[in-house]
């Protein structure tokens, strides 16, 4: 009697153990073909491929072509890439963010200010009259030297180049400056010198300078050499001088003017006390 008692139960126990083994893959079964995922592909589900930055506060959240980051003024920054510019930054040669304007009004206000100082002319002088100081009476076959053949180059100033007007403050020499390449060649050629350029080795002179109210008339102008010495790099340097001397009334302008054209090397030695 008890052993059919024992198997009763012990059957009923495998039935019902049979019954969940069966429920239990019923179940699986129905969530495969229904497309619910297992627990693990559910979890694997809910992360984001590509999780979305998350910028501190006072930083700029950009996508940018290597990635997305976070900006902010002073941060280190890849030198000349405009794709900055449509977060409000710049990444100038320092390598460091900075903030960024687009430009509006900067590159027309420098233009403007070009277009001013480079169409800006000097004050108009009225020079008056050519007044050559001895008469011009040879024009071919000058003889070259230090000084001035005063056959052909005499020196002449202008009447209305005062010493007011020479010194003062709106003077300046490109104002009345005006010898154009046809009249230097004119002069090398009397001068026996071929027609060209010759840079820094040679320049046409004005024997009374400009600054002392010389003509541009060819009677006021030579040849004269950089070296051997003196050249006009001494001359210079006297012309600066008498302007000097006659705008604090140590000379007369006149007596600047005779002097220069005259002997240049006798008068540079009367004023500095030794030979150019």
């Amino acid at each position: 009697m008890l052993k059919r008692v024992w198997g009763a139960v012990t059957a009923s126990r495998s039935s019902r153990l049979a019954v969940v083994v069966v429920a239990i893959a019923m179940f699986l079964g129905g969530a495969a073909s229904s497309g619910r995922s297992t627990p693990s592909a559910s979890f694997a589900s809910a992360r984001p491929s590509q999780a979305s930055k998350t910028c501190p506060s006072g930083y700029v959240d950009a996508t940018l072509s290597w990635g997305e980051k976070c900006l902010r003024a002073g941060e280190f920054c890849k030198v000349g890439n405009l794709e900055y510019h449509s977060y409000g930054f710049d990444c100038p040669p320092d390598g460091h963010l900075a903030d960024y304007a687009t430009p509006t009004t900067t590159p027309n206000t420098t233009t403007t200010a070009l277009a001013v100082t480079t169409t800006s002319s000097p004050p108009t002088v009225s020079v008056g009259r050519t007044v050559v100081l001895h008469t011009r009476t040879q024009t071919n076959g000058c003889t070259r030297g230090v000084l001035p053949d005063r056959q052909c180059s005499p020196g002449a100033y202008y009447s209305g180049l005062t010493t007011a007007v020479i010194c003062s403050s709106t003077f300046h020499t490109s104002s009345i400056r005006n010898v154009p390449d046809s009249e230097k060649h004119h002069v090398e050629t009397e001068y026996g010198l071929l027609a060209k350029g010759y840079g820094s080795a040679l320049e046409i002179d004005h024997i009374v300078s400009l600054e002392l109210g010389g003509s541009n008339d060819i009677a006021n102008l030579f040849p004269e050499r950089a070296s051997p010495a003196p050249g006009f790099h001494a001359k210079d340097k006297l012309e600066n001088k008498l302007h000097d001397l006659v705008c604090t009334g140590s000379m007369t302008l006149h007596a600047a003017q005779v002097g220069i054209a005259t002997n240049w090397r006798g008068l540079y030695k009367s004023v500095y006390g030794v030979t150019p």
